[in-house]
């Protein structure tokens, strides 16, 4: 072979050579831990992507997502969240769920993680405090833990006879569970009703609780914020259709789904902001510089179809102070 056509063939190696083999940087890999499942979490997922592209971040054209979902099993997150390290990923994710998010904290203390829970991080232990967080963790935290008791308030003003009513809370989400038990049943003493505590982490047992609804003579239930409740909007609607138990939770889509009443904080607004935070971060920001993003705006949704349904008349005082109202 010439001389002439070996540094031609050589020449053109090179050009067909990869760029990270020519020293150009990698692109960065986000991990997301969820605690359901995308198919689940689609909307909420297009919201994310909202606040990645807001930063200059498009899935597959300069950033990458590795997905690792628990498919409601929180007994998972630990080793799901290891995987997640041991791939070296840039950033982790784990939104809408506080299990998703102290199994990514335990998992590790050098890559940065954003998180969207409903509870406080602080007294969940993920951070040391709201404006400063510390370490490598930031995120998003929605007042779901602390509006639990105004959950209360708006169901028992809808069956001001009822004296029995019930708050449904995940045990597989002790920190979580225990926060909102204790803020709930200090409203229902308040207001002189008796609150039964119930449990469940499966299909099976939502199912179970529902019939014990029954059985306890509860004439209303309260949705404690999770994960695992927020992949089920309309199972829990349909369920309490079924049973006929007027049911409040957290979420627009809930009552959207069929429940009776939603109230609380927008999931999607709380989804495009952890996009925003791990946009900036993959820009180079330090978590502990970003401070967690509180959101303080509430929604109260009413179904009326559904009240109808269970043979309620919703006052028209509580209509009036609905932001929607869904006929």
């Amino acid at each position: 072979m010439r001389r002439r056509e070996f540094l031609g063939l050589v020449g053109g190696a090179a050009v067909a050579w990869p760029l990270s083999a020519r020293g150009q940087p990698a692109m960065p890999i986000i991990g997301l831990l969820g605690s359901a499942s995308l198919a689940l979490w689609a909307t909420r997922m297009h919201a994310f992507h909202q606040g990645l592209r807001e930063t200059g971040y498009v899935d597959g054209r300069n950033v990458k997502i590795e997905y690792r979902w628990a498919e409601g099993r929180n007994d998972r997150l630990p080793a799901l969240a290891a995987d997640l390290v041991g791939r070296r990923v840039t950033v982790i994710v784990a939104p809408g769920s506080t299990p998703a998010a102290l199994a990514a904290k335990a998992a590790t203390s050098t890559i940065p993680i954003v998180f969207w829970i409903g509870g406080d991080p602080v007294e969940l232990g993920l951070v040391a405090s709201l404006n400063k967080p510390e370490g490598n963790i930031t995120g998003v935290t929605t007042l779901a833990t602390e509006v639990g008791p105004k959950r209360l308030e708006l169901l028992h003003e809808l069956l001001p006879a009822a004296t029995v009513l019930a708050l449904l809370v995940n045990p597989t989400s002790p920190g979580l569970a225990v926060s909102t038990t204790k803020e709930v049943q200090a409203a229902a003493r308040a207001l002189g009703v008796q609150l039964h505590v119930l449990h469940a982490s499966t299909d099976r047992e939502l199912n179970a609780v529902f019939a014990n609804l029954i059985k306890l003579r509860a004439g209303g239930l309260v949705i404690g914020n999770d994960a695992f409740f927020s992949s089920q909007f309309e199972r829990l609607s349909s369920l309490a259709l079924r049973y006929e138990v007027p049911t409040v939770y957290q979420f627009r889509e809930f009552a959207a789904a069929g429940g009776l009443m939603g109230y609380g904080g927008s999931l999607s607004d709380a989804f495009r902001g952890a996009g925003v935070y791990t946009g900036r971060i993959l820009k180079g920001e330090k978590p502990a510089d970003l401070p967690i993003q509180q959101q303080t705006k509430v929604e109260l949704i009413i179904n009326l179809k559904t009240a109808k349904a269970l043979g309620l008349d919703v006052p028209l005082s509580l209509q009036q102070r609905a932001d929607e109202i869904v006929e």
